[in-house]
């Protein structure tokens, strides 16, 4: 008896593609350092436009479109597919609250792939919901800003051309008010202003190729023109992100399949199929893989009477469902699924990664309770 290993969101990757992410997974994993020849690729691909208008280059895609192909490359290769999400994050916002001006010179270089974005919110003691920003900007009298400070857990540093930075412009806040704070501000800083300096040295246990490194700003000069949104207006900007969709979620649908293809493709190869306990496992696994690709469908679509919740939830349920997936699969297959290297080891670390990314699992919890409260 034999179970073909498929997925319904392979749709846009084609093989050779697929084949040269797959590998890069297994490099970037045993180096800890990026691969720029994959990501070249992956610029090169077509892919990098599905969030970007028509009108700029793009293919205009939706949230649910975004999740599809956040998916699919998550199904061969984490590490990408994060880098990936965070490029569709940064072109969207820019979509939404960007000038005129500001669409026109970016977006179509972030459609063709010319330019990768990068989010630079994360640093040392902001804590989760980026409240106390110690990286600051300051207004000069010609209207210019001055960007100073340090930020950490930057996916895509030293691979970006453009990041999107967070700051504090006005008076730290003095209670919490969800996420992010008033008096902070976004702007959009060009890899090469000499101002801001990118720089790897994180040695994660997961998401090992996602180049995620330290920036660091330092008298970093831009213009108002690359201001993102109103002076002070960030958390209005971030509270619209979960709005949009989009959810980490999807990352964490493709680790889990790809680790339910693992337990397939074994069971095909020692003729488990035929054991009707192996059977029923391997449906448990499938009916919950299913439920989170549900969710997160559920998210990208925005539906639901509440999209943004969904959104939290979606990305809770998904990364929780994929550790579990893993955990499962590795007990299915045995020692087959803990000898080092092996590509169940890579996906368990990355599931687990996801949950630790912006928002924070235990942050979104706390937004999601925050909506109950009248």
């Amino acid at each position: 008896m034999s179970v073909a290993v498929s997925s319904s969101m392979r749709t846009r990757i084609n093989s050779a593609l697929r084949a040269r992410l797959r590998e890069s997974a297994v490099t970037t994993d045993r180096t800890g350092q990026p691969d720029r020849e994959a990501v070249a690729e992956l610029r090169a691909s077509g892919l990098l436009g599905t969030a970007v208008p028509v009108e700029h280059g793009g293919e205009g895609g939706s949230a649910a479109e975004v999740n599809r192909v956040v998916e699919e490359i998550a199904t061969v290769n984490p590490s990408l597919a994060i880098i990936a999400f965070q490029h569709f994050a940064v072109t969207a916002r820019i979509s939404e609250w960007g000038t005129p001006e500001q669409r026109a010179r970016l977006l179509p270089c972030l459609a063709d792939g010319t330019w990768l974005a990068a989010s630079a919110w994360s640093e040392p003691g902001a804590g989760a919901a980026k409240r106390r920003l110690g990286s600051t900007g300051t207004r000069r009298a010609d209207g210019s800003w001055l960007l100073d400070g340090n930020k950490s857990f930057t996916t895509g540093a030293c691979l970006a051309d453009l990041y999107l930075v967070l700051v504090r412009t006005g008076a730290a806040p003095t209670a919490d008010s969800g996420y992010g704070a008033a008096g902070q501000t976004f702007f959009l800083v060009a890899a090469d202003n000499p101002g801001i300096r990118p720089r790897l040295g994180l040695d994660l246990i997961g998401m090992r190729g996602s180049a995620t490194g330290l920036v660091s700003l330092e008298q970093c000069l831009v213009s108002d023109a690359d201001r993102l949104g109103e002076p002070g207006g960030a958390q209005e900007v971030i509270a619209q992100v979960r709005e949009s969709g989009a959810t980490l979620g999807a990352v964490s649908v493709g680790i889990a399949q790809a680790a339910f293809d693992l337990a397939v493709r074994h069971a095909n190869r020692h003729d488990l199929l035929a054991v009707p306990m192996f059977r029923h496992r391997l449906t448990e696994l499938a009916t919950r893989l299913e439920s989170a690709r549900a969710l997160v469908d559920r998210a990208g679509a925005r539906t639901a009477p509440n999209p943004g919740l969904t959104t939290l939830y979606s990305k809770l349920h998904a990364s929780s469902a994929a550790e579990e997936i893993c955990l499962d699969v590795a007990r299915l297959l045995g020692s087959a699924g803990y000898r080092a290297g092996e590509a169940l080891t890579r996906l368990l670390a990355d599931a687990r990664g996801v949950a630790l990314m912006g928002p924070t699992n235990d942050l979104c919890r706390e937004l999601a309770a925050a909506s109950w409260q009248h």
